[in-house]
């Protein structure tokens, strides 16, 4: 007897794509069709252009501010006089406050600005009313330590010119004087002080760019300057900027600590970095919205795609593909159409964020989570779009597909 059993009794055994069958039969419906995949994966590209773009132009700012505030440093805070609790009435700060400030443990500068009741013009013809919201301020040596200001031309005030008139003028008087250069001259209390420095904006003392600065002992020799301080400006170990704001008040005014008032004049900046993203989530959402938008175009890509190829997939079927490698070779065309668009997209938004970035001065930042975080989401976005043709395509009757040819 023979045992052996018959040809046509053996036992069939399923066809197997490998991973690079499985990527050429996902790519031939993209092959065959580029006109429709181009615009398929427009729209995939134009949602994840829009989140790539938004985060990276926030990152962007964000790490501005934050090297701004690298270099400007977060140590420094300000000493004014407030108003009294019971009178109502404007306080001043004594003439001993910067030296009592500066002996406080843990400051390591000072500097003192006060305020001179004159106005500055271009010259006496002049009307005295129009003075361009500029205020003239008397100033002391340190001032530019402790700021961290730098000259824009010219140089600071020192124990010579102080008892001079002398003037240092801040960037926005000098566009308002029309000064441009050292050299010239500006008509302050009936008499002329030569410009000897122009400074560069100091972000910490907005009030400084808009001020004329004259000499501490020139403007009590010459401006009438009663000598008291408006604004004490200090700078103290980073470890001991709080203990310095729980003493301050008490040591600028001791009599009278309640009308001394305290700032930060980082916090404003560390603040603006803190909620840069913040309108940026709209803006987040929209693009969330519109790569929604380009998966339900793939999808109905896809849905069309299955409609048009059922007599390729009838064939496929009867040669012994498996719905498996059906849906398989489906999901894979899905992917690949996504992921297209995700990678034209994050190519769009690196760009567009750094043509802002070029324009507005600012460094070219792209977070890898952006990127990764939205490649991800197309991925995510093409296996959902694509399954359900996958699946709809996977049930279709050789016999009925073969037919519909």
């Amino acid at each position: 007897m023979n045992d052996q059993a018959p040809a046509g009794a053996a036992r069939l055994r399923p066809s197997r794509l490998g991973p690079r069958d499985v990527l050429y039969v996902g790519s031939a419906g993209l092959r065959s069709r580029p006109t429709r995949v181009f615009l398929s994966a427009l729209g995939i590209a134009i949602g994840i252009a829009t989140m790539i773009a938004v985060v990276g132009v926030s990152s962007s700012s964000q790490a501005k501010l934050l090297a701004e505030l690298e270099k400007l440093g977060t140590n420094m805070l300000v000493v004014t006089p407030g108003r009294s609790m019971f009178a109502g009435q404007d306080t001043t700060l004594p003439k001993e406050a910067p030296g009592m400030v500066s002996r406080i443990e843990g400051v390591e500068s000072v500097g003192t600005t006060g305020d001179v009741p004159e106005s500055v013009r271009r010259s006496e013809k002049i009307p005295e009313e129009e003075t361009g919201g500029i205020a003239v301020k008397a100033v002391k040596d340190d001032l530019p330590g402790v700021l961290r200001a730098r000259m824009r031309a010219g140089v600071w005030l020192n124990d010579a010119t102080s008892r001079y008139p002398s003037v240092v003028l801040g960037h926005v008087t000098a566009e308002r004087l029309g000064i441009s250069a050292p050299g010239g001259q500006v008509f302050i209390g009936g008499r002329y002080f030569t410009v000897i420095g122009i400074l560069d904006p100091v972000p910490l003392a907005p009030e400084i760019e808009r001020s004329a600065l004259v000499g501490w002992q020139a403007a009590g020799e010459l401006l009438g300057f009663d000598g008291h301080p408006t604004a004490v400006y200090e700078r103290s170990a980073d470890d001991r900027v709080a203990r310095v704001r729980d003493l301050i008040a008490r040591t600028a005014n001791p009599q009278s600590p309640t009308t001394v008032s305290v700032t930060d004049p980082s916090a404003a900046l560390q603040a603006k970095a803190a909620t840069e993203g913040a309108f940026s989530t709209l803006l987040l959402g929209l693009g969330g919205i519109a790569l929604l938008v380009g998966g339900v175009g793939v999808a109905n890509t896809m849905i069309i795609s299955v409609l048009e190829r059922r007599h390729e997939i009838g064939l496929r079927r009867s040669l012994g593909a498996t719905r498996g490698q059906i849906r398989i070779q489906f999901v894979t065309e899905s992917l690949l159409l996504s992921g297209l668009g995700g990678l034209a997209g994050i190519a769009l938004g690196a760009a567009a964020t750094g043509v802002y970035a070029r324009t507005g001065d600012l460094p070219w930042v792209v977070p890898l989570w952006a990127v990764t975080g939205g490649f991800a989401a197309t991925l995510a976005i093409g296996t959902l779009a694509g399954l359900y043709p996958a699946v709809r395509a996977a049930r279709l009757s050789p016999t009925l597909a073969l037919q519909a040819a």
